[in-house]
């Protein structure tokens, strides 16, 4: 659905964006990671045929994001990190206004300007006006705005900033409804725990380029090793910690709970939990340590 080949920007002497390669398949969400000023909005921009690309090409939904512009636009929805309102506007008449430019017929664009106010909680300020909105309110109005043609494709640029915790949980099961309706969405973001809640794949971008990709198992795996696991017995374990690491790798110890790792959980902690059975060992816990993306990310980007 997107794809990018040796994406590059530059601007003078300074290269903004530097042979990015990207493909996103229908339904997925990547979330693009990175420092500030590393190139996310600039890779963004290019896709959504906002930035002509120095060189290398793009193509969204099968067109050309140089060539096809207008056709690009048609199929995405894009939420800017400074959207511009247009303040003296009402809410309502605002979607209505952009409803218009996207080509949809009258009835339809009230149609889904009620859903979207509705489903977002605006639809009560659907005739303030949108200076009186607040930031998290501003923020929900450009992300309807977004999704108000129905777009098969989401760029969306820090979609829960300046919001309030109910708000934000709002758009991320918005965006997780999307992705089960086979929509494809790039996010960039700051917000690490909402990147690994929602995203099938993370990129991260460091000066220009892409450093690592991949699902958040197969990064957290490449950068901080393999699963690590946690037992825990309500009696000690009397003498099997030797016996035990013959199955698995043990990192860690103590009288009633030891940590291990393991390439293939799913065939070594049976196999750990029949053994300790066997010798009526009652256990209380076995899960998998958690490591947070922000680990590896803070790894990569340091690195």
């Amino acid at each position: 659905m997107i794809h990018a080949e040796n994406l590059t920007k530059q601007f003078d002497d300074f290269t903004a964006v530097n042979s990015i390669n990207l493909d996103v398949p229908r339904g997925e969400v990547l979330a693009l990671l990175g420092p500030n000023g590393a190139g996310k909005t600039t890779t963004i921009r290019m896709l959504g045929s906002i930035l002509r690309p120095t060189a290398g090409r793009a193509t969204v939904a099968g067109f050309d994001t140089v060539r096809q512009p207008r056709e690009v636009r048609r199929v995405i929805g894009l939420l800017t990190e400074f959207p511009g309102l247009y303040t003296r506007m009402r809410g309502e008449e605002y979607l209505d206004f952009f409803g218009e430019m996207q080509g949809l017929p009258k009835p339809v664009r009230r149609e889904r300007a009620e859903i979207l106010l509705k489903r977002f909680e605006l639809w009560d300020a659907r005739d303030k006006r949108l200076g009186e909105y607040s930031k998290g309110m501003k923020q929900k109005l450009t992300l309807v705005r977004a999704m108000l043609h129905d777009p098969l494709v989401l760029f969306l640029d820090e979609p829960t900033s300046n919001m309030d915790p109910q708000s934000a949980k709002l758009v991320r099961d918005s965006i997780l409804d999307l992705r089960r309706g086979n929509r494809t969405i790039i996010i960039c973001t700051h917000n690490l725990a909402e990147a690994e809640l929602l995203a099938d794949r993370i990129a991260i971008i460091r000066r220009g380029e892409i450093i690592a990709q991949g699902t958040p198992a197969e990064l957290k795996t490449q950068l901080l090793g393999q699963p690590l696991m946690e037992l825990r017995t309500a009696e000690n374990l009397n003498g099997q910690v030797d016996y035990l690491s013959e199955m698995v790798h043990i990192v860690a110890h103590g009288d009633n709970w030891l940590r291990y790792t393991t390439p293939n959980p799913a065939r070594d902690n049976p196999r750990l939990l029949a053994h300790l059975t066997a010798r009526h060992t009652p256990v209380i816990t076995l899960s998998e340590v958690r490591r947070s993306l922000e680990e590896v990310y803070l790894q990569i980007v340091e690195g």
